[in-house]
């Protein structure tokens, strides 16, 4: 299991390949890439992302344990940015490997479910006419009742 918390940019292309050739075994690999999205007409210029060093990892970490203790997992990553990030740019990303594909891609879901709920980062929208906070949003609540 590998997480990390990091301003730097990533490779999704390589860090993909290389979680999947360190999964000697396993009959799946699911991604998921999170990417900031812009809002046509929003004038959205970038996204910061603040987060309390130590604390985050270890919330990054329990997330992931937990979801190889539900699911028959091989490895977890998880990459989680922070920073100035602008539209177009990735945020995060979640990778399972497990030897069904079903146990892989259920314990991406829970991961990224629990991600966006859970993990102790704060979003702010900056914009041409001014910046805001992201609020907790009721679906993502509501996405957790599942699991």
């Amino acid at each position: 299991m590998r997480v990390a918390v990091q301003e730097a940019p990533f490779d999704l292309g390589a860090e993909v390949a290389g979680f999947a050739d360190g999964c000697g075994g396993m009959g799946a690999v699911v991604s998921f890439t999170g990417i900031v999205r812009d809002r046509p007409g929003s004038g959205l210029q970038a996204m910061e992302i603040e987060h309390y060093p130590g604390m985050t990892e270890a919330a990054l970490t329990r997330i992931a344990q937990e979801a190889q203790a539900r699911w028959s997992l091989g490895d977890v990553l998880v990459i989680h940015r922070f920073g100035r990030l602008a539209p177009g740019e990735t945020i995060m990303m979640v990778a399972t490997a497990a030897r069904h594909r079903k146990d892989a891609f259920e314990a991406a879901e829970y991961l990224m479910d629990y991600l966006k709920s859970r993990a102790p980062f704060w979003k702010k929208e900056i914009a041409r006419d001014g910046a805001e906070w992201v609020a907790a949003r009721d679906e993502d609540e509501a996405a957790l009742d599942r699991w």
